[in-house]
């Protein structure tokens, strides 16, 4: 039986017979995707002071990262690289979208970073970045003093985690 789950971290639907290992949009791992009656989804959160500077950073690096992606996957050398660094775009899009709603911004300037046409190189430097992601936002989760945000920065460490792997695994 086909049924209709909320991914909580992102709040985007999918309709499937179970629930996907990761969110197609945001990639969070699957327990935080539930079906969407019982998703408790908020974005409307009060921020503290130091919750907000953590979160507009958090907004700088996706929307940073968006743009390496969005360039990497236009200029690599790498028929896979090119997939690979367009689906990467996609989600730290999305991740950029979950710090817009928490901010109650509507849109946002695109980055416009830079990037490499060598494949290894745009690896070597997704690799860096996730690693700084990383970082920051296991940091930023243990020092959260709301429990929504401390949620949305421990789900973003384990997808940038699994992005770390992607491509750790293509460099060796």
């Amino acid at each position: 039986m086909v049924k209709l789950y909320r991914c909580i971290i992102c709040g985007e639907a999918y309709i499937g017979a179970s629930p996907p290992a990761n969110c197609p949009f945001c990639g969070a791992h699957i327990e935080y995707i539930v079906e969407a009656k019982e998703a408790p989804v908020n974005f409307d959160v009060e921020l503290s002071a130091k919750d907000r500077a953590n979160v507009e950073h958090a907004l700088k690096v996706e929307i940073s990262n968006s743009a390496f992606y969005a360039c990497a996957a236009n200029q690599t050398n790498n028929p896979e690289g090119k997939i690979l660094f367009k689906a990467l775009g996609k989600i730290e899009a999305e991740h950029a979208s979950i710090w817009r709603k928490i901010l109650k911004l509507g849109s946002v300037a695109p980055g416009g970073d830079a990037c490499h046409t060598e494949n290894v190189e745009n690896l070597k430097e997704s690799h860096a970045r996730e690693t700084r992601a990383i970082n920051f936002y296991r940091k930023a989760a243990a020092g959260a003093d709301h429990p929504r945000i401390r949620q949305l920065f421990d789900a973003l460490v384990e997808i940038e985690t699994d992005h770390l792997h992607l491509s750790e695994e293509r460099l060796k």
